[in-house]
């Protein structure tokens, strides 16, 4: 019995021990953070209510950045997504296919970006982007003059694409243990009544994989903006209009040690991914429950 109350009382100890930490070096600080936010600056504390947050959406600095985060959250993550699920499907079915001796070549290719550092990443991509880079020559070839991409309108066009390279290998191996969950027995059956590939894709294959699709949609969402690592290490603190999202507008601000402007943009944009992550949640379990009644 002694025995059983020591097994038990190490898990509930490490729990205890990591809510602590937990709530030690993350809650409370953030909570905390909220009386920058209501206040006027650090000195004084003169509570002004959401004037802080009010003025963030008449400062064109925020707002720019906000756009822009929107607009690469719009374009990336459905690409993001659309992609690593053709490159499962691929995957999964040349594993009973003649081709099943190239996935682990395939498979590679993909989970290859997943383990290069951000620093190596932003150096080769820097190089490759340059305005004497390898694109800009191999676009030379065909009479294209050279453009510094990453200072250019197509900024963000090149961010998109760093990020897809990057982030495909981690949302295709989701999804194909996702696949792997489905029954064979289900496209036996679906070939036995005589469906279409795209039948079986649209009513077995999508069907089943909505959780795994939801899982990777919040991990592509939260992934997202991690993009800023690539783009601060490619360009700076201040970077073409264009690329510039939110998360350059709070490092500045925490240089400038403008710590109410900090706080407000930090508590808007949680609130913006609560307030996601709870809708996707909320989209998933509806789905998920009409599935198990079908």
């Amino acid at each position: 019995m002694k025995s059983v109350k020591k097994k038990n009382g190490l898990p509930v100890f490490m729990l205890i021990f990591s809510l602590f930490g937990f709530g030690l070096f993350y809650l409370f600080p953030f909570l905390y953070s909220l009386v920058y936010a209501l206040t006027d600056n650090p000195l004084h504390f003169n509570f002004v209510g959401i004037d802080n947050f009010i003025a963030l959406f008449q400062n064109k600095y925020f707002m720019n950045g906000l756009m822009n985060t929107v607009t690469f959250l719009v374009i990336a993550v459905p690409l993001n997504l659309c992609l690593s699920l053709m490159a499962a499907l691929v995957i999964n079915g040349k594993r009973t296919s003649h081709g099943r001796k190239y996935t682990r070549y395939f498979t590679l290719v993909f989970l290859i970006p997943l383990v290069i550092p951000s620093a190596t990443t932003a150096f080769f991509w820097s190089k490759f982007f340059d305005l004497n880079g390898s694109f800009n020559k191999i676009l030379h070839i065909f009479g294209v003059e050279k453009i510094d991409w990453i200072q250019s309108k197509y900024a963000m066009g090149v961010m998109i694409f760093i990020f897809l390279w990057k982030n495909i290998g981690y949302n295709m191996a989701l999804f194909i243990g996702g696949l792997n969950n489905i029954p064979e027995s289900y496209y036996e059956c679906a070939n036995i009544e005589g469906a279409t590939a795209l039948q079986k894709f649209q009513k077995i294959t999508l069907v089943y994989l909505t959780p795994s699709f939801f899982l990777t949609l919040i991990m592509t969402f939260v992934n997202s903006f991690k993009i800023f690592k690539e783009i601060y290490l490619l360009s700076g603190e201040y970077p073409a209009e264009n690329i510039y999202v939110l998360q350059h507008f709070m490092n500045n601000m925490f240089l400038a040690l403008n710590y109410p402007k900090l706080t407000s943009a930090v508590y808007i944009l949680t609130i913006v991914v609560v307030f996601f992550i709870a809708g996707v949640f909320k989209i998933e379990r509806k789905i998920t429950d009409n599935i198990s009644v079908y």
